[in-house]
């Protein structure tokens, strides 16, 4: 046997003896419970975001070690390569966007049952436009006394630039990550709030550009900044560092921040088949309890540790992006125009505010985007949305995880919603002010003014039916 196939055995052996000795010295690890894991040998997959940190967190910081797991994290070509290398188990798990585990689980795109027991983070997505349409939007954005655009800013100081664009028979080409990305459905909210349609999808036609005013798109975010500067795309929804690159590069300006259109929304998830869990449910436990120990790591003492954060993911195998252009939006500011850098300590939030914890009703909220554009086509009453969110959410993981923590006095008691029946509290947090209720799903989507309603569904590209 090599070196390296025995690497594994030989890190299971020091951790052994470590875990001796510091029982032997009574450090504060001998408080940790290490599971008898199922497979401590794992593959993670990831996009090149700085939303991916826990991951690198727990590994750089030794959190998967401590619990028995001897994890690789690699890099994936985009979401579709991530989703379905998780699918064939060349992966364990992956970053994931939110609406990937959801769409999987109904079929739409590739059908899978996945499941997530552990969301990554909330906001750190960003709506930029190219110097070009910054210029034309300028003139209907109210500024300050200073002479600075006032934020945030509502996708109605664009309509009348997409208008123009139709008019002169130029299509708006706008870019997102993927069909079922936050981004996607943050953008088309943003445009939709503003009265410029995003289009529908339907089961013929899955562009997503039926009645588009904005043509929205697919590309990889790391080639969001070279394809707004090739003219190809008028703007994009992104997560970081690659709203923040256009203002580094001069191409381009971000307008408003996910944390703008929605305070405090869900973005990613940790991914795994539901096949995994069953069959490694302790490994489960283990991956879920490292990452609330990175994730928390990651917020405490008010951010203290993001500048070391920052080093982290800006080497090649994580981010790969400047340290300077990460640290510019994960050290709780944010550069607009160039020159005009903002505190948005919430950009970045991975802890505060229960953010690791999988609420039922974040996943109905993607569920709703999904059958208001028509990726869901037809009409489903309130409790399929509860069994689908149910079915892929996995809050009873995620709190066996938080209580092994507790009780190994890695964590603090009151840092877990433990009373909570799944769902957020009702919230009106929104750019055009419409209240969100995740118990009441139909009732949301019919108060939305764009978008299919109750008993509505897409034929021959009309809208028909309610």
């Amino acid at each position: 046997m090599n070196g390296q196939s025995n690497l594994p055995a030989v890190r299971r052996l020091f951790l052994g003896i470590g875990l001796a000795a510091f029982a032997v010295f009574g450090t504060p690890a001998a408080q940790a419970e290490i599971l008898d894991v199922e497979k401590d040998e794992l593959k993670f997959g990831f996009i090149k975001l700085t939303d991916m940190a826990p991951l690198a967190v727990a590994r750089e910081l030794g959190y998967f070690e401590d619990e028995g797991l001897f994890v690789t994290l690699e890099p994936q070509a985009n979401w579709k390569v991530l989703l379905d290398r998780v699918i064939t188990g060349e992966l364990d798990g992956a970053h994931m966007l939110a609406g990937q585990p959801l769409a999987a689980t109904i079929g739409f795109g590739t059908k899978a049952h996945i499941v997530t027991p552990f969301s990554m983070d909330l906001n750190g997505n960003g709506i930029t436009v190219s110097n070009e349409i910054w210029a034309l939007m300028k003139p209907n954005i109210p500024h300050s006394e200073d002479g600075k655009p006032v934020h945030p800013i509502k996708a109605s100081a664009l309509k009348p630039v997409v208008e123009a664009f139709i008019d002169e028979g130029r299509p708006f080409n706008m870019g997102m990550v993927f069909p079922v990305s936050t981004h996607n459905y943050e953008l088309r909210y943003w445009l939709a709030s503003g009265d410029i349609h995003p289009g529908f999808y339907s089961p013929t036609d899955v562009s997503g550009q039926i009645q588009a005013q904005a043509l929205l798109s697919v590309t990889p975010p790391p080639q969001m900044p070279a394809t707004l500067e090739a003219g190809t795309i008028y703007g994009y929804c992104v997560g970081e560092p690659w709203n923040q690159q256009a203002v580094f590069k001069g191409i381009g300006v971000p307008v408003i921040t996910d944390y703008e259109i929605w305070k405090n929304n869900p973005e990613k998830v940790f991914g795994l088949t539901r096949a995994f869990t069953e069959e490694n449910p302790n490994t489960t436990l283990a991956i879920t309890k490292a990452l609330i120990r990175a994730a928390k790591w990651l917020d405490e003492n008010d951010n203290a540790n993001r500048e070391e954060a920052v080093q982290i993911l800006a080497r090649s195998e994580y981010v790969g992006a400047d340290a300077e252009v990460i640290a510019n939006s994960m050290t709780g500011t944010f550069e607009y125009e160039k020159g005009d850098k903002r505190a948005v300590p919430d950009f970045n939030v991975f802890y505060r505010y229960y953010a690791t914890y999988p609420y039922y009703s974040d996943a109905i909220w993607y569920l709703t985007q999904m059958r208001r554009w028509g990726q869901i086509a037809d009409h489903k009453d309130d409790a399929w949305y509860h069994e689908v969110a149910k079915s892929v959410y996995r809050p009873d993981i995620y709190l066996e995880a938080a209580r092994h923590l507790v009780d190994e006095d890695l964590v603090d008691e009151a840092d877990f919603p433990w009373d909570t029946d799944g769902y957020r509290e009702p919230t009106s947090d929104f750019i055009d002010d419409v209240t969100y209720d995740g118990r009441s799903p139909n009732a949301y989507i019919d108060s939305l003014a764009i978008g299919l309603k109750t008993g509505q569904q897409i034929e021959s590209n009309e809208v028909v039916g309610g």
